[in-house]
């Protein structure tokens, strides 16, 4: 079996074992290619593996032999679906590889707005407490997460394990998604009380209609002065103009992204510049433990879809 695997430099930089995959097949890697060579490097192959390339119908018209596209993401926007399905082709991600890396970065950003932790290393190496007459030097606002209120929005295996380590923390958890679960052991609410509430917001849904821009000017303003917000999510959950209006007003005191909409970052992306606000180039999925995670699972579902029992198939 011929596998094609694209965009190779977007989970490596030659820490990761590709051996699972090479046990599938007859496997050809390829670094990041410019759109007008995916299909020929394509061509031949029954499975082609894809991390944030886009497989679009004028590529997936051209390549009769295809039969399979696996993901390395759970997120699955860059493929056409209908054309996909329209071609007797699978598309089979990979759901809840990061989780556990995910949910880590989202208390990085976290901790780091409760402790002020970046403002204090700069003082020290810039000498500021060796000047001090005391040893308690604490000129940057530092508080308890116990007691404080984190709102989450969505309910998956993310939104589960951000909220099981924010209850671990003493945090009073509240949860909105599009589904009410019976058995959820936190309080479930609408979207007014979850922003006029949230001392800590976290983002952890995927991207639909529903939650396109839910980060609006709107429900920025019903938010309190005091609210951090947090996406790990997408970039389109949020609206960059808007949030960075919030912060350089003031509605709310500061935000942790590590998505946007373009990315790389657009050179005009409004965050950029924002105030309090933390960026990271969407590394939340990014631990060594999760991508050799990904690696296992994406070759357990080509070898699952080559025993005639595929798996994790999206459409």
């Amino acid at each position: 079996m011929k596998i094609t695997v694209l965009d190779t430099n977007t989970l490596t930089y030659g820490d990761l074992n590709f051996a699972p995959l090479e046990s599938c097949g007859e496997v050809t890697f390829y670094d990041l290619l410019p759109p007008e060579k995916v299909a020929e490097a394509c061509k031949g192959a029954e499975v082609v593996l894809v991390n944030k390339t886009l497989m679009t119908p004028e590529i997936i018209e051209q390549l009769p032999e295809l039969k399979y596209i696996g993901l390395f993401a759970t997120g699955y926007n860059n493929i056409d679906l209908k054309s996909a399905r329209d071609h007797g082709i699978d598309v089979v991600n990979v759901p809840g590889y990061s989780t556990d890396s995910v949910a880590q970065l989202v208390f990085a950003f976290i901790l780091s707005h409760a402790t002020n932790i970046a403002e204090y290393n700069r003082s020290v190496h810039e000498g500021d407490w060796i000047k001090s007459p005391s040893f308690a030097y604490f000129p940057y606002p530092i508080e308890e997460l116990a007691g404080k209120v984190l709102g989450i929005v969505g309910f998956g295996n993310l939104g589960k394990k951000v909220a099981k380590i924010g209850d671990a923390l003493g945090m009073e958890i509240m949860i909105h998604s599009r589904r009410i679960y019976p058995d959820c052991p936190y309080k479930q609410v609408d979207r007014e009380e979850l922003f006029t509430k949230s001392d800590y917001l976290s983002i952890n849904c995927p991207l639909t209609e529903e939650t396109a821009n839910i980060i609006c000017e709107e429900n920025l303003r019903k938010m309190k002065k005091n609210a951090f917000l947090i996406n790990t999510a997408r970039g389109g959950c949020v609206d960059s103009k808007a949030l960075k209006k919030a912060l350089d007003e003031e509605w709310i005191a500061g935000a942790g992204i590590d998505v946007l909409v373009a990315e790389p970052m657009a050179a005009d992306e409004p965050l950029f510049t924002a105030k309090n606000c933390f960026i990271t180039p969407h590394i939340g999925w990014a631990s060594i433990e999760a991508r050799r995670r990904l690696i296992d699972k994406v070759a357990e579902n080509i070898k699952a879809w080559q025993d005639g029992n595929p798996q994790n198939v999206v459409n």
